[in-house]
């Protein structure tokens, strides 16, 4: 390779990926914990159901399993999330979706830097959940004040992180040498620092307005606060981390547990009690977690909608913020209301609430050109000439975020904000427009159509 070659910014964001899981292996050993039970997990899993198996090796989602991560950050000014959203592009990663998480008693608003196309996401599916402090949330005007004096201070990115993103965009990428450097100084805006950056008892009064609150301000950076591995099975891992020494939540963030999984189910411990040295004593801050989940398929706006509904419906009937005292109750209630979603990738697919990646299969590619074979998609998938398989589902859910962010918040944290949604706010933070999700899984499952037509019509 030439010396002036650029990397892929796939192979980026692969190189990146990688070192943060090892540098959060090193500052949360749990989380090593948590890999190895979801590695036993899945073999098992893959051992006992060869059609999954079968599935994951049509899509290719088999080769990146043991890759697959996402983490989340959160950031406290307008400038930082401009600058994050650079530094994700060096590594091909777009800003998807957008998701406004004051309803549930959060002051953020958020989106998910990831790959866009499928084909790289089969490179590296790395993800990350960035959030951005509504600080026009804090009532107090003079902690609010305090708050933006904090964040105007500090420099959440190297030197040699900004020099390097400037170079990307000046040459079109980076080189073998820079590219490895580059995630060396990128990964210093991820890592934990000890030391706050104010006193004990600003600590607190942050920490009183929200949680949440002090955890961004309180600090001289936006360290990770969680990495999460996919699962294939999310029951098995929730039931087996109390044997590992792992407390989970009380309830699995999403939708209920079904043969064809649909959207994103998440669960976690406990965040972490970690000593901290404030600018004036030593205390302790909770913020870092370990978070498990396991992918289904992507929906598309009419099963949103019904998702959404069925949801809302449950939890209006639950009355209250899921926890320890009702998770028995929400989780009967869950699998109640969702009967109402069909249960089967055919109907699923027939009924139009999911994506669908299609694929020619030998006995289609056989009778190409044939008098007899169907021309309709529908024919040709009855037919057996081509197989659809469901189109994973890349990003993240709001409500489950949220329930998340509070259950290693604590329920005393929960406040109550009106629902606050500006995305032109963020945009306009961001410096650009961010990506609709449902467009992206509607072109990938227009690419594996026409794909199809190609090779078995001409």
């Amino acid at each position: 390779m030439h010396a002036t070659a650029h990397v892929s910014p796939d192979e980026i964001r692969k190189g990146f990926s990688r070192a943060m899981s090892d540098m959060y292996r090193e500052e949360v050993p749990l989380y090593g914990a948590l890999m190895e039970l979801v590695a036993e997990t899945n073999t098992r899993v893959l051992d006992t159901e060869p059609l999954l198996a079968q599935q994951l090796q049509r899509t290719g989602e088999i080769r990146r399993l043991d890759m697959e991560r996402h983490g989340a950050i959160r950031l406290g000014t307008a400038a930082e999330l401009a600058t994050i959203s650079r530094l994700f592009a060096v590594m091909g990663m777009q800003p998807v979706g957008y998701y406004d998480l004051t309803p549930a008693g959060v002051p953020v608003h958020s989106t998910a830097f990831r790959a866009v196309h499928e084909q790289a996401l089969q490179t590296s599916p790395f993800r990350v959940f960035t959030s951005l402090l509504r600080l026009e949330l804090i009532e107090n005007p003079e902690l609010r004040a305090f708050a933006e004096t904090a964040l105007a201070k500090r420099s959440i990115f190297t030197p040699g992180a900004l020099a390097l993103i400037e170079q990307a965009e000046k040459d079109g990428g980076l080189n073998a040498v820079n590219a490895d450097e580059f995630v060396r100084q990128a990964l210093e805006t991820f890592r934990w620092h000890p030391s706050a950056t104010v006193t004990g008892a600003q600590y607190r009064q942050l920490s009183d307005q929200h949680r949440l609150i002090a955890d961004v301000v309180a600090f001289k950076g936006p360290h990770i606060n969680h990495l999460t591995p996919r699962t294939l099975d999310i029951d098995q891992v929730q039931a087996a981390m109390p044997g590992k020494g792992i407390t989970p939540k009380a309830v699995i963030e999403g939708p209920p547990r079904r043969h064809c999984p649909i959207l994103l189910r998440q669960t976690s411990f406990k965040a972490l009690d970690e000593p901290i040295a404030f600018t004036d004593a030593q205390g302790s801050h909770s913020a870092r977690f370990g978070e498990i989940e396991q992918r289904g398929v992507a929906l598309t706006p009419k099963g949103r909608a019904l998702y959404d509904s069925l949801l809302n419906a449950a939890r209006d009937e639950l009355g209250a913020f899921p926890n320890e005292g009702n998770a028995a109750r929400y989780t009967q209630l869950m699998e109640h209301h969702f009967q109402a979603f069909p249960d089967n990738h055919a109907q699923m697919r027939e009924q139009g609430l999911a994506y669908y990646r299609y694929f020619a299969t030998e006995q289609g590619l056989a009778a190409r050109g044939s008098a007899g074979q169907p021309r309709s998609l529908d024919a040709l998938v009855a037919a057996g000439h081509i197989d659809a398989e469901p189109l994973v589902y890349e990003d993240f859910l709001p409500v489950s975020a949220a329930g998340i962010f509070q259950s290693n918040l604590g329920d005393v944290a929960q406040s109550h904000y009106a629902a606050n949604a500006n995305k032109a706010e963020f945009e306009q933070a961001l410096g650009r427009r961010t990506v609709d999700e449902l467009t992206l899984y509607g072109e990938t499952q227009q690419r594996s159509v026409d794909e199809c037509t190609q090779a078995l019509l001409g």
